[in-house]
């Protein structure tokens, strides 16, 4: 039973090409991201999906700035020989391509190399979708009904947020789950598919506002310098704040709390004025045992004394601040069955490990939910020429069929 279901995926390659063929031809950007959001994607997927004989849910988020007016999230479900459901999420939102010259082809038109797809979204996300696709239609070619119920959910809105995704979903649909229900979120991983994904950092964006007196650069006396203040206080976040919070935790990798300054707004557009305020931000992924709290007061600490010592007025301001969920234990049974199922399939142990942040399984979990993120990528989401393996992804199909079908 299992053999012919793990041969029906070995031999869907070019089924799998030609659905990859047809998702990245559709540019499901968010509005935020100058699209006018996922609704064709999800259409070409529902048809997809109906023809595999799942029964189909789409629950649409009401937004006014995409020309159809709702985000759709779409619930494909087929029915186990328990109740349980073991739920495969993935998104269907993609990111724009950018630098055009940076391409070597179309960005909307798949290219094969090999073994290798080229094209947005063949990574992130359209591997999740398509190991999903192929683990549950080779379950139906096989008429094989699987162990636990499988739901796939395919949500808008991961790339700026979550809001018209997973976020509407457990706000207004949380009754589509059972607290024993199971998550794998294939939407992170490592080349060696070795990586469970089980708890992520909390993260804090912060916006620093330094204000003191524009004046003519020639007589800076007459003036507070919030450029100079600002490279004073960039360096002393960067270089005090790691000595603050040295705490470590061999889960992640990096092991540490990272605090990294990053965008720099433009302030004087002229070289010979003394800029009156400079705004920067400083992003920060902190370890699940301190408080984001007490990362803000070190800040304003920092802030405090270069304020007095430059004579500026600073203020800080989150543009995100997230506490870190609850990591899904090791020893939960989606992880469990997901462990066993690559030992199975690879013959190496995966491990366990956490990240910088965040997935929406970060959301699953702060609701009470066992969410493992996993997948076998090659790393290259939201680059230029972004790519994903076909051998990959059939392989990470074969781990989805042989967790559906465990004994």
């Amino acid at each position: 039973m299992l053999d012919t279901v793990l041969r029906h995926i070995d031999e869907s390659a070019a089924q799998l090409i030609a659905w990859q063929r047809q998702l990245v031809a559709i540019p499901a950007l968010g509005p935020d991201n100058g699209g006018s959001g996922e609704a064709a994607k999800v259409e070409a997927l529902e048809s997809i999906f109906s023809g595999l004989g799942f029964s189909l849910q789409r629950i649409d988020a009401p937004d006014s700035r995409v020309p159809c007016g709702v985000r759709p999230n779409l619930v494909a479900r087929m029915p186990g020989k328990t109740a349980q459901t073991l739920w495969i999420l993935a998104h269907t939102d993609v990111v724009p391509p950018g630098d055009l010259a940076l391409w070597t082809g179309d960005p909307w038109a798949l290219r094969i190399h090999g073994d290798t797809m080229l094209g947005r979204g063949v990574e992130d996300n359209h591997q999740g979708i398509l190991s999903a696709l192929a683990a549950t239609s080779a379950l139906v070619r096989a008429s094989v009904p699987p162990r636990f119920s499988v739901g796939v959910i395919l949500v808008a809105d991961e790339e700026t947020g979550n809001r018209y995704g997973i976020d509407y979903l457990l706000a207004h649909h949380q009754d589509l789950f059972a607290p024993d229900d199971m998550f794998v979120v294939p939407d992170a991983g490592e080349p060696d598919g070795l990586a469970i994904e089980i708890a992520e950092k909390s993260m804090l964006w912060a916006q620093i506002t330094v204000t003191g007196k524009q004046c003519h650069a020639s007589r800076p006396q007459l003036g507070a310098n919030t450029l100079v203040a600002s490279a004073h206080l960039i360096v002393a976040l960067a270089e005090e704040l790691p000595k603050r919070f040295p705490q470590e935790d061999t889960l992640f990798s990096p092991s540490v709390s990272t605090f990294t300054p990053t965008k720099k707004d433009a302030n004087v557009p002229n070289i010979n004025t003394v800029p009156g305020q400079d705004v920067f931000y400083v992003d920060c992924r902190i370890l699940p045992s301190i408080a984001v709290e007490e990362v803000e007061a070190a800040m304003s600490q920092l802030a405090a004394a270069t304020a007095a010592q430059y004579g500026v007025q600073i203020a800080i301001s989150p543009v995100l601040r997230q506490e870190a969920a609850p990591p899904t234990p090791a020893d939960s049974m989606v992880v469990r069955l997901l462990t066993e199922a690559i030992q199975a399939d690879r013959g190496k142990t995966p491990r366990c490990v956490g990240i910088g942040g965040g997935t929406v399984a970060a959301e699953l979990r702060r609701h009470g939910f066992s969410a493992a993120v996993w997948s076998t990528l090659l790393g290259t989401a939201h680059q230029p020429d972004e790519k994903a393996s076909i051998a990959n992804t059939l392989a990470d199909a074969r781990v989805l069929a042989r967790m559906l079908l465990s004994a």
